[in-house]
């Protein structure tokens, strides 16, 4: 991977992208982050969110301290991303139902309520929206994509390693990528 290219890990809120992120400094890639938002009961490993990232497109001044490193951005925020920039976007995949799962768990803990929006109809939005963000990526001429599932690292974590480091340039460390995956914080299975 060139030094100019930003690695952009996205996703839909719950989906494995603060695994990613840890997988990929792991790896070799330093990300960037202003480490705000610790570790909590949700995610035990921290969130690796940088606080600037929300403020796209007004504040898009941190994206040359991003060139060579990892950055979340939330999948809405994909589409505000500068076109002066070349992005290789890790876009985390997770089964639907496992999200929702996930995101109602978390809601709770903040004493907010979960069942504001029906299952079903919560599906259908995702399954919508997710299919904008992916042909919005696919178009973009200075984005280049590898969608990944959550579900695949899990149960197949050497191919899927593998295939994140290709996609990247061939230069991480895939066994030590492989290590900070931990089956135990797979905790909404459907």
């Amino acid at each position: 991977m060139d030094e100019e290219t930003i690695v952009v890990v996205s996703g839909l809120p719950r989906s494995g992208t603060s695994m990613l992120m840890k997988m990929l400094e792991a790896g070799g890639i330093k990300p960037l982050t202003d480490r705000e938002r610790g570790a909590d009961v949700d995610n035990p490993i921290g969130y690796y969110e940088f606080e600037r990232v929300k403020r796209l497109p007004e504040d898009a001044g941190w994206l040359d301290n991003a060139r060579g490193k990892a950055v979340k951005v939330l999948a809405e925020l994909v589409k505000r991303l500068p076109d002066e920039y070349h992005y290789k976007v890790v876009f985390m995949q997770r089964r639907i139902p496992e999200i929702i799962k996930s995101q109602r768990k978390m809601l709770v803990r903040r004493g907010k309520n979960p069942e504001e929006i029906p299952d079903e109809e919560m599906t259908l939005l995702l399954r919508k929206y997710l299919k904008l963000m992916k042909s919005y990526i696919r178009d973009r001429d200075n984005m280049e994509v590898l969608f990944v599932s959550y579900n695949e690292v899990i149960a197949h974590p050497g191919r899927e390693v593998k295939a994140i480091n290709r996609f990247l340039g061939g230069f991480l460390d895939e066994r030590a990528m492989i290590s900070v995956i931990d089956e135990d914080l797979y905790r909404n299975r459907v």
